[in-house]
Formats: structure tokens, sequence, C-alpha cells
């Protein structure tokens, strides 16, 4: 029988280390990716998975179940990030391949690319990296949150502790904001547009 994340946390407040670290198993893919997405490299993101367990180990007595588990430990991660980039006071780069924004843009796999495809490929996923490190914290991580944890608006309100309306006019804006610094490289969006006729 599989117990529940709130079986779990009760347990792991008891001091029940194995009900922990089946949380641990359960959800580290989860905020690995999370991590990586927002901190661009695999050796900060295994380092803030970490910090982030290890913050949620500290912060079970608080939990009281009023939202999902995963969405709280979702919060702690952000939190986890955003005080590390403070702490930096340096920018992080961040891989991705794909981004909605009302732009949209689709890798080139196939089966045998050309290397001409493969140069194309990875200036594309540059231009794309540079455009949303350029953005502000509060944007970059709210797109993270929506485009590629795929979470629901009303996910995304109680993991950054706000209303649904202010998330849907963040995310407007951050995807406005996006879209423009996309738009003002003549040879992504010459791509994203040649990409969206070869779809049609």
């Amino acid at each position: 029988m599989t117990l529940s994340d709130n079986a779990l946390v009760e347990r792991s407040k008891q001091g029940d280390l194995e009900a922990f670290d089946l949380l641990v198993r359960r959800y580290e893919v989860k905020i690995y990716n999370m991590a990586y997405r927002f901190m661009g490299n695999s050796a900060d993101a295994s380092d803030l998975a970490q910090e982030t367990f290890i913050r949620l180990y500290k912060s079970l007595p608080t939990f009281r179940g009023d939202s999902a588990f995963l969405t709280w430990l979702y919060r702690i991660c952000a939190n986890a990030c955003r005080d590390e980039l403070r702490k930096r006071k340096r920018k992080q780069e961040i891989f991705w391949d794909e981004i909605s924004c009302g732009v949209e843009s689709q890798a080139m796999y196939n089966n045998d690319p050309l290397p001409e495809d493969l140069l194309e490929q990875r200036d594309l996923k540059e231009c794309l990296q540079f455009c949303l490190d350029s953005l502000s914290e509060e944007h970059r991580l709210i797109i993270i949150l929506r485009e590629i944890q795929q979470l629901s608006y009303d996910e995304i309100a109680r993991v950054l502790d706000c209303t649904m309306g202010t998330v849907k006019s963040r995310l407007s804006r951050a995807r406005l904001a996006l879209k423009e610094k996309v738009m003002a490289h003549p040879e992504l969006s010459g791509s994203v547009k040649r990409h969206k006729k070869e779809r049609e």
C-alpha cells in the first residue's frame, strides 16, 4: 500500500526517517529539475535540491495540509533558489528547449540532423537562454513554474503566496517581456517564424 504525502509527513514529524526518505525519493527528480531550470547547471541544481530537502525537514512541523504537499515543496525550492541568487548577486544561465509565450518555438531534432541544423539548434538555444536570463527574477520564476513545471494558476498562487489574479497579471507581463526580448533578436524570431510555418 502506497502511503499518501500527508501520511508520510505525519510520520516524518514523529521522527520516522524512513518516511522522510520516501518523501525525498518521491519528489527528488521534480525538485532537481526545478532547481536546474532556475540555476542553469547540474552542480547548483544538486546543491539547491539538497538545500530544499534540508529546509523541508526543518519546516515539517509547520505544514498543516492547507495546500498540497508538492505545492508547499515547490515554494520551499523557489525560495531556496531565490535566496541563492540574491546571495551571489549574479545572474545564472538557464537552459531549456521550448517556451510558450505567444511565440511558438520547436526544436529541430530528427533522426539524422545535418551539421548546419545542429549549429542552428545550438544558436537558437543560446539566444533563448540569453532572453530568459535577462528577465527579472520575478518574471523568470513565474515562467518556470507555469511553462516548465506546468503548475496550474491556483498552484502557482499557493507557491508564490499571492492571489490568482496576481498570478495571471504577472504571467501576462512575464510572457510579454520574454516575447519582446525574443523578437528583438532577428535570428531568433526568424527561426521561430520558420518553424511555425513548417508545422502548418
